[in-house]
């Protein structure tokens, strides 16, 4: 009992359980949001070391206290550094994966003009085709479909193309003595948008040796945004779709139009592997 009231158990009210709810609640998301990432560790060495300053304050330990306090108050900005990875990815997929961050671009876009454009039926004919055929012919490629979250700065690594898509400009431009062969191709709507563009490479540990870096790359650009990704192995000649980090071998090609179109369509496809 005595220790119950040194911690102050004793006088919880309503408030104070849904406060412990709460926190608990946030810990449970973040460390499903971490949990097969580095920062996992380090996560879990914060909420011990939360937990002393705690137990510490409550005994009264006024030496021990002020040194986890000021502890804390310096690592605050080594958190945010150390962390800068996940928190981007967590704040582009609340605004484009949310309610609230969908309504809110929909918003602004018809304030200000912009049309939110998406791939049609016939350019996933053309992609898709595409792809089958580079496939077969064991030809590299790396295609990236974004949804809400600009990628301007993707685009911005490359060469502007700005073309209808189209299945042969597509096999053109990845056919392996093709100057614009080497990196990746944004596509928009019904236009191909870029060529040659540099995509950023995951820091997962635990992707397997026989995807090469076509698809690290894929995983990458779909961790930090929610672009979808479409490779084609240039080692194997496989097809994978990628979304949000998560890595599907397609087995035919009316598999991929099925999940390319679900994905436009803003339905989303059927849960993938993890790579």
């Amino acid at each position: 009992m005595m220790l119950l009231e040194i911690f102050g158990f004793m006088s919880m009210s309503i408030v104070d359980i849904l406060d412990i709810l709460l926190v608990a609640l946030i810990i449970f998301v973040v460390i499903r949001w971490i949990h097969d990432s580095p920062a996992m560790n380090i996560f879990l060495a914060i909420i011990f070391i939360y937990f002393l300053m705690i137990v510490v304050e409550a005994l009264h330990m006024k030496l021990m206290s002020k040194l986890v306090s000021t502890f804390i108050d310096v690592g605050v900005v080594a958190l945010i550094v150390i962390f800068q990875p996940e928190i981007r990815h967590f704040l582009m997929r609340f605004g484009a994966g949310t309610k609230i961050g969908s309504k809110g671009r929909k918003f602004f876009n018809m304030l200000f003009g912009d049309k939110e454009s998406a791939v049609d039926n016939e350019s996933v004919n053309e992609i898709t085709e595409a792809c089958r055929v580079m496939g077969q012919e064991k030809t590299g490629a790396l295609i990236v479909i974004p949804h809400q979250v600009s990628l301007d700065d993707i685009v911005g690594t490359g060469d502007r193309i700005d073309a209808i898509v189209n299945r042969r400009l597509i096999m053109n431009l990845f056919f392996k003595n093709s100057p614009l062969h080497d990196g990746a191709m944004v596509i928009s709507g019904d236009r191909i948008v870029a060529a040659r563009c540099t995509l950023p490479i995951t820091d997962r540990s635990d992707i397997p040796a026989r995807y090469g870096m076509r698809h690290k790359a894929a995983i990458g650009i779909t961790e930090q945004s929610d672009a979808d990704v479409i490779v084609v192995s240039e080692e194997t000649g496989g097809i994978s779709f990628v979304k949000e980090g998560k890595l599907t071998p397609i087995n035919n090609i009316n598999e991929l139009k099925l999940l390319l179109g679900a994905a436009i369509s803003g339905l989303g496809g059927k849960d993938g592997q993890q790579a």
